[in-house]
């Protein structure tokens, strides 16, 4: 059985292209019959804002999504689903990844990072730094520069998956922050693989995060296997007017500014069709949007990685 995920983050107000992911995942999982949950992740505490919470509940009801699995509400987020109740969680599946031999302590500020390189990645400053430092540090993982997976990319108008394109993480990324908090990578593998996952639906500027945490899930050996299987589709982004890509910090194409001047939910489902290569005229509803995707030899199919990245699930310390 299909499970996927709505998987916001409440670091800003959602904006179109949030709703439109979390459209095209209702939609597929729909189509086959599937579980989905809600996950809303704020293991970056620094970020998260009640007021971000509370605006996801608010634009899923109005847009009509509903799922089978996760928080009810604000309250019940709060008290029953924040990742910082799963800490455990995560530092299981950290201590699993020290075995991999890969896992160093830095000390490295972001400040002498940038210093360090001219691209902004990771110069591998602390490689050989194994002994626990007396000072604030991260935990990182090396990741061999020349490690990369395939990852299905798709194409709209009409919604398409292309590939399979190389994508690789981006140098050896950070597991554990300073802060005493799981990062992005390390807390959301541990959610996937805890909530068996099967389906990820993704903007193509995260193909990096798709790889990351595949590499991830290949130190794991036959514990990550399952990731490795899920299939996967990124899909082409939203620009904004003057064709930037749209942010949480960009209020005013928020779905609630957009509600402020007049939008409705049969605009959004309107703008998913022609996103989606169907023809928007007809669509005046949420069941309506989902008859036409169903119906539309069109409609995306993903896929999963391609096998060309997958030796790490056999030498695990290659």
């Amino acid at each position: 059985m299909i499970r996927s995920r709505l998987a916001p983050t409440p670091s800003g107000y959602l904006h179109l292209g949030n709703a439109l992911n979390f459209l095209l995942t209702w939609l597929l999982v729909r189509r086959r019959g599937g579980v989905l949950k809600l996950r809303i992740d704020d293991a970056d505490a620094s970020r998260s804002r009640p007021e971000f919470v509370a605006d996801i509940f608010r634009q899923l009801e109005w847009l009509g999504l509903t799922w089978d699995e996760g928080p009810t509400g604000p309250d019940d987020f709060a008290a029953r689903h924040s990742q910082l109740q799963r800490l455990e969680l995560y530092r299981a599946l950290l201590t699993q990844l020290g075995e991999s031999g890969r896992l160093f302590f830095c000390t490295c500020s972001r400040r002498q990072i940038n210093q360090a390189t001219v691209n902004g990645l990771y110069p591998g400053t602390c490689r050989n730094r194994r002994s626990l430092p007396t000072v604030p540090h991260a935990i990182r993982i090396q990741v061999p520069p020349e490690w990369s997976v395939s990852l299905p990319v798709a194409t709209t108008g009409p919604l398409t998956t292309t590939g399979p394109q190389p994508a690789s993480p981006t140098g050896d990324f950070i597991l554990w922050r300073r802060d005493g908090l799981p990062a992005y990578q390390l807390a959301s593998l541990a959610d996937d693989l805890a909530d068996r996952i099967n389906l990820v639906v993704r903007g193509r500027d995260l193909l990096a995060s798709s790889a990351a945490q595949l590499y991830l899930a290949g130190q794991l050996g036959a514990a990550g296997q399952g990731f490795w299987t899920a299939t996967f589709c990124h899909h082409p982004l939203i620009a904004a007017p003057d064709g930037r890509k749209l942010s949480k910090s960009d209020q005013d194409l928020s779905l609630a500014a957009m509600r402020e001047h007049g939008a409705t939910p049969t605009r959004i489902y309107r703008e998913v069709a022609a996103w989606l290569g169907l023809d928007p005229g007809p669509i005046g509803s949420l069941g309506e949007l989902r008859a036409a995707f169903n119906a539309s030899p069109a409609a995306i199919s993903c896929a999963s990685p391609a096998p060309a990245g997958r030796p790490d699930l056999q030498s695990r310390k290659a």
